[in-house]
């Protein structure tokens, strides 16, 4: 059951976090607003996100997982009904900040506690239910989010979360143990602070990127003080006694490894909800509900892939599935650049399909590597730090894809957007996702081998 609670905690996080920008429109209408000044309440809740993922860790070893988890999951339903009762802007801002602390600490404490509680010959099985949620929320979301605002209204697009978040405490209060450590040393105040400024103007940056709503110096500066502040991070972590982000964590090869090549491959989690949408709506001119029935396919792909990725890492191994499947993950991305108005909706449905399954692999076999040599002990810490290189990743990758479409706009001197531009962008991100395959040729042929035991 645990594996399927923290799975379900992680859908709502990745489903809320997609389909609010469906409904943007609608929602900034009711709220005497527009479109682009309401992007605020994604921003304000993926920079939430971005400032409390590093303290994860330590409120878990602190205060009791159990009790962290449970407490993340009700204020995410709080702050889910203050959302659909938001009666301004900036009511709503609140309550998506509140909603952003609760995912923060939602997703990565409950992967503490699935770390801890399952033996590691059933991580692998574990796992599988972890990355279907991840991969399923930002493809649903758009579908969901219009269905809900055409046929229903905005509100539903937060009110959905009341009955998972009342069914999710009572699972948790009835299968999860509490799992807290004996001594948990104070908190590092001035390594959360850099952190959190580091996190907060580089997914600022990125997110400006992809929206276009920031002039390039903002964005510029965003990045220069999100680097500085990374940077003396780097320097105060070589020098505290507890930081808040171990950096020692990457001098474990399958940890660094996992981290670094995995996050090539997450670039595609962010980009391709974001390119699809340009690509089908934009360019092929479909509806938001049509271009979303088509995109599913890569949800069906990834619900297809958890019974059988099991099997297929314990029989060709973390280091060979890794590597051969990076290429493949990569090719079907950039096998959308196939994509026109003409093409049949069934070979659309059928390459999404099989690049969901692909992609749903490779996270599986990677989040469960990452964890592979970690001791009990240093679970906590191996989460938040992984947590935050995630919630990078899935930043970048949007920021990566705008990035290349604007200088392919550039290079024409146009000022919309062509199927071309949309097509050098997939080519991109599937060529960065097909290059961790260096990454993961690093790895030890044995590398955890000690998952792979049924």
């Amino acid at each position: 059951m645990i594996p399927f609670i923290v799975g379900c905690a992680l859908f709502m996080q990745m489903l809320d976090s997609t389909v609010v920008a469906t409904a943007l429109p609608a929602m900034a209408q009711a709220l005497n607003s527009t479109p682009v000044r309401l992007n605020v309440a994604i921003t304000s809740y993926l920079l939430a996100v971005a400032v409390f993922v590093p303290i994860s860790g330590w409120a878990a070893d602190r205060y009791g997982a159990r009790r962290v988890f449970m407490a993340a999951i009700a204020l995410f339903t709080l702050s889910s009904i203050a959302c659909a009762a938001a009666a301004t802007v900036t009511h709503l801002v609140l309550a998506r900040i509140a909603q952003g602390m609760a995912g923060a600490m939602m997703v990565p404490v409950g992967r503490i506690i699935l770390l801890r509680v399952v033996p590691k010959q059933d991580l692998l099985k574990a796992m599988s239910f972890l990355s279907i949620p991840a991969l399923l929320g930002p493809v649903i979301g758009p579908p969901v989010g219009g269905f809900m605002v055409t046929y229903m209204s905005w509100h539903w697009i937060f009110l959905i979360n009341i009955p998972i978040g009342v069914i999710g405490i009572w699972l948790v209060t009835r299968y999860v143990p509490e799992i807290r450590e004996a001594s948990t040393p104070r908190l590092d105040w001035p390594g959360f602070i850099l952190s959190a400024v580091c996190l907060a103007t580089l997914v600022s940056a990125f997110e400006a990127l992809g929206h276009s709503l920031v002039s390039p110096p903002v964005v510029i500066g965003l990045a220069v003080v999100g680097l500085l502040c990374g940077a003396l991070y780097v320097w105060h972590a070589k020098r505290a006694e507890h930081p808040i982000l171990d950096l020692t964590l990457m001098r474990e090869p399958t940890f660094a490894i996992s981290v670094l090549g995995g996050n090539l491959c997450r670039f595609a989690v962010g980009a391709m909800p974001f390119l699809l949408a340009l690509q089908l709506q934009v360019a092929f001119n479909m509806t938001p509900f049509a271009a979303g029935l088509i995109t599913f396919a890569s949800a069906a792909g990834a619900l297809l892939m958890k019974f059988v990725a099991t099997p297929i890492v314990q029989h060709f191994g973390f280091r060979r599935v890794l590597t051969v499947n990076a290429l493949l993950t990569g090719a079907f991305i950039v096998a959308c650049v196939a994509f026109t108005p003409a093409t049949p909706a069934w070979v659309m449905i059928a390459i999404l399909l099989a690049g969901g399954f692909f992609r749903s692999l490779q996270f599986t076999a990677v989040n469960t590597l990452t964890f592979a040599d970690m001791t009990p002990e240093r679970m906590s810490r191996a989460s938040s730090f992984s947590a935050m290189a995630q919630q990078l990743g899935i930043s970048l990758g949007v920021g990566v894809a705008a990035v290349t479409i604007n200088l392919s706009m550039a290079a024409r001197d146009a000022a919309r957007i062509a199927s071309s531009d949309i097509m050098i962008a997939f080519t991109v991100i599937g060529l960065l996702c097909a290059a961790s395959t260096f990454s993961f040729r690093r790895l030890p042929p044995a590398a955890g081998a000690q998952l792979q035991q049924s």
